[in-house]
């Protein structure tokens, strides 16, 4: 398998696994949007919290040049540490909502 597959199906495993999580007050949905053919995972939000909408992206993550570029990651721990535990190595993770003078410092890829 090469490697975009393989991150291709962490990517939709660590996510799945989020987007069962249910929602203790609200009605919230989960929404998990993945497109193979272009590499992009979106986790979002969905639906009222009383009287205020809810909607928003939660994670978008994507696959460029065979790295996982993290472009929002809301989720409460991050997603980088679970990306790792899968066997992704911290050189291809790009923490991409840093600016790029300060992803030297992240522990992470660069570009």
């Amino acid at each position: 398998m090469d490697r975009v597959e393989e991150y291709r199906n962490i990517l939709y495993k660590i996510l799945e696994a989020h987007h069962r999580i249910p929602f203790g007050h609200g009605e919230i949905e989960s929404k998990f949007i993945v497109d193979r053919d272009r590499n992009n995972f979106v986790l979002m939000n969905a639906g009222w919290d009383g009287d205020r909408r809810i909607h928003g992206c939660v994670v978008h993550v994507e696959i460029i040049e065979g790295k996982i570029w993290i472009h929002r990651d809301g989720i409460e721990d991050g997603i980088t540490d679970e990306l790792v535990a899968a066997g992704v190595p911290k050189e291809n993770i790009i923490l991409a909502f840093h600016p790029p003078y300060m992803r030297q410092h992240t522990g992470y890829g660069i570009s």
